[in-house]
């Protein structure tokens, strides 16, 4: 299973600056080697590497860092047409997608850059890493990490590692290989809720509220518009700095409670089931003041913090289809659509249950968790002599 693990460096003025040069000067390599991509087809690896390399050379750049130039920019393209054959970037003939597809992608000044081994040397009892630069070899550049972030970088580092400034901040994001245990067999599925107003909603009696990351959410939002109606140089210089609070602040919360889900499977032996939601924002249809909370719903951030993190435990996870988990009773079985009579009650028309509506739904995706799971393994029938 590989992993990132991000460090923070800790450079001294002049490091800095060659740091900050080294990042300008690749990724504006890498938009003049767009560029060449986009005015000849974009051809594969090797051949854009013929139309780019001696100028890249030229330019002063070394021999891996021209090379991992090329292949960004490649890789870029891959992702781009990826995209576009998903429909992420909406129909043919799209204004979206008709811009994606019109001119060259374009890389930010500090946008991340891959190192290698070659490149890139860590010194992990003196906290210190050597990195190549357009200013030469920068050594003994240090940087700083939680212990169990050391633990995993000096058992598991595998592979390269990006440079990345943020905020006039550096940091390396390297790649660790980790080995995924064996899954147990479970004794029984936690089924998982996934919403809005209730983060996530577990068969066991867990319930993580949104209260408080939606109160979050509504009070950004306002502070942002304020802002935008400013206009001013210190109103933009502050939306800039504010830009990636919510997403900090969502992402903290989603890891304490995928933590939370994945222990507690673990510590019960039982298997975690999960709602399938891929697609919902283009197939559910709101009201306009709903649109804002639907889209800053993390669903798919907060299940994939629940796979890693069972992955690593190695407890078992299956995905389920989330037809009629909210209308159906999980006592008896019985599906309509009344019975569901609000956002947080659930009353059965057929046998009279009353519980919450997330409790039921999370019932129902365990129920679904353990028939997936049975039709998933192989059948342990002895061969036939």
């Amino acid at each position: 299973m590989k992993l990132v693990t991000q460090v923070k460096l800790l450079p001294e003025a002049d490091q800095a600056v060659a740091l900050r040069s080294t990042l300008r000067t690749v990724n504006e390599a890498a938009n003049w080697v767009s560029g060449v991509a986009f005015a000849q087809g974009v051809p594969r690896e090797y051949e854009l590497r013929r139309y780019t390399y001696p100028e890249l050379k030229a330019r002063g750049l070394g021999a891996q860092a021209a090379q991992h130039v090329i292949k960004k920019t490649r890789d870029a393209y891959t992702a781009l047409k990826a995209n576009i054959k998903a429909g992420n970037y909406g129909k043919p003939g799209s204004k979206r997608r008709a811009k994606a597809e019109s001119k060259p992608i374009a890389f930010r000044p500090e946008a991340a850059q891959p190192f290698d081994d070659r490149c890139l040397s860590w010194q992990y009892d003196a906290g210190t890493v050597s990195i190549w630069t357009v200013a030469g070899r920068l050594k003994n550049v240090r940087f700083a990490c939680s212990p169990d972030a050391l633990k995993v970088l000096r058992e598991h580092r595998k592979g390269e590692s990006d440079l990345v400034e943020r905020d006039g901040v550096f940091y390396l994001i390297a790649v660790c290989d980790i080995p995924e245990p064996d899954l147990y067999e479970p004794t029984g599925f936690v089924g998982v809720d996934l919403g809005i107003v209730n983060i996530a909603t577990t068969s066991n009696g867990y319930r993580a509220a949104g209260r408080g990351l939606n109160r979050h959410r509504k009070r950004q939002l306002g502070l942002r518009k304020k802002l935008q109606a400013k206009g001013t140089k210190s109103a933009k210089r502050l939306l800039k700095k504010r830009s990636r609070k919510e997403a900090r602040h969502t992402a903290n919360i989603n890891h304490i409670v995928s933590k939370t889900i994945v222990t507690t499977a673990e510590r019960t032996g039982c298997g975690i089931a999960l709602e399938d939601l891929t697609g919902i924002r283009s197939r559910v249809r709101l009201r306009k003041d709903q649109r804002t909370a639907l889209h800053s719903w993390s669903f798919h951030q907060l299940a994939s913090f629940v796979e890693y993190k069972a992955k690593r435990a190695g407890v078992p996870l299956v995905y389920v289809d989330p037809a009629y988990t909210s209308r159906q009773c999980s006592e008896c079985g019985h599906i309509d659509r009344r019975n569901r009579q609000s956002q947080a009650s659930f009353a059965c028309r057929s046998c009279g249950a009353l519980m919450h509506a997330d409790d039921n739904a999370s019932h129902n995706i365990a129920r679904k968790g353990a028939t997936v799971w049975t039709a998933g393994r192989e059948s342990r029938v002895p061969a036939t002599q």
